[in-house]
């Protein structure tokens, strides 16, 4: 027995009426709204080398803490999702708890990076932004703080150099790269990625977005701008939704031999936990990571999933090892409510207990 649909045409003309009204009232607001822009907290350059520039965030009291923290992030995003807007901002929040805060942007690769290599960002770039830190502050050692593909990268650095690691802190990154539901892995796995770059060069900033969209496809190119008409009339979360647009679409070329580097080592071949991983011909051993590790990771995250960061613990040579689960997802890391109030907090109070 099928149920009829009740139909109100009444209703339906006063909903499409609040509909047009909302759009007018959208066009108007969107002619007031200035340009968006993210990054919003002070900074002085500290050091540069190519197109890779150190940055020191400046709070508005001076830092308490004694170990400055460098943030490495991955290279497909720009990287100042950490510092988005004012009420959104990882930076800003551990600034105000008194820590000194360091960030590496990559800029934009170009064809002359052609053949940069994961020795040239990880022995290269990042050794020698740690060492500016440590020789400002004299100071043999400071505390890293990876993100996504940055946190693999600070994972392998700190496994090479540890004497330069006092902590470790890694924020929704992949470590074990063939988990069953990491669809992104399996896309990957199966890609003739020495065809792939040798086609293309660089890797299209235009492309990889359009594969990380393709992993939620409703809900990133359709759902998402449907619900944008019940904010259109809103200037203040119209602007949040404007710089995330922004942030998402103003992303960097990657370095096409790195990123055939990365593929063949960490997806094809899954080494960080299989072993016989080669960074400038140096085997990369997690066993050497014996510096206190905090793992973070986003319970509700559709591209690093849980299942792939929680295996650090186990191939890591430190006792002083803890997870911190965040409900979530993968951006909602850095800039929903909660995370503001949780992640910040969770991280210097993690550091204040191990840097007395």
């Amino acid at each position: 027995m099928t149920t009829a649909i009740k139909f109100d045409p009444k209703a339906v003309v006063e909903e499409a009426l609040r509909f047009n009204q909302k759009i007018a009232a959208g066009l108007k607001t969107l002619r007031s709204v200035p340009d968006v822009d993210f990054g919003c907290t002070d900074k002085e350059e500290i050091y540069r080398e190519g197109k890779t520039v150190l940055y020191r965030f400046k709070g508005e009291g001076k830092p308490t803490a004694r170990v400055p923290i460098l943030i490495v992030y991955a290279l497909v995003n720009r990287p100042y999702m950490v510092d988005l807007q004012e009420d959104r901002s990882l930076v800003r929040n551990l600034l105000a708890r008194g820590e000194d805060v360091y960030l590496i942007d990559w800029g934009y690769p170009d064809r002359s990076d052609r053949w940069l290599t994961l020795d040239d960002y990880i022995n290269g770039y990042i050794h020698n932004c740690v060492g500016a830190i440590c020789e400002r502050h004299g100071l043999p050692a400071i505390n890293v703080l990876g993100i996504c593909q940055g946190g693999a990268f600070s994972i392998c650095y700190s496994a090479l150099h540890p004497e330069r690691v006092r902590n470790l802190i890694t924020m929704v990154t992949p470590v074990d790269f063939h988990t069953d539901d990491n669809m992104l892995s399996h896309w990957t796995r199966s890609m003739d990625v020495d065809l792939f770059v040798d086609t293309l060069g660089n890797v299209p900033a235009d492309l990889m977005n359009y594969c990380y969209l393709m992993l939620k496809p409703y809900r990133l190119n359709f759902q998402k701008y449907v619900g944008l008409a019940d904010i259109l009339d809103d200037e203040h979360e119209l602007e949040n939704f404007l710089r995330m647009e922004k942030w998402i679409f103003d992303s960097p070329d990657l370095a096409g031999e790195t990123f055939r580097q990365f593929i063949k080592d960490f997806y094809h071949g899954n080494k960080l936990v299989q072993g016989g991983l080669q960074i400038g011909g140096e085997d990369v051993d997690p066993l050497r990571i014996t510096m206190p590790v905090l793992n973070i990771f986003a319970e509700q995250d559709h591209l690093v999933p849980p299942s792939a960061s929680r295996p650090l613990g186990g191939i890591i040579g430190t006792d002083d090892y803890t997870e911190l689960a965040f409900r979530g997802g993968h951006i909602g890391i850095y800039v929903s409510s909660r995370a503001q109030r949780e992640v910040p907090s969770a991280i210097h109070d993690w550091l204040a207990r191990r840097n007395r």
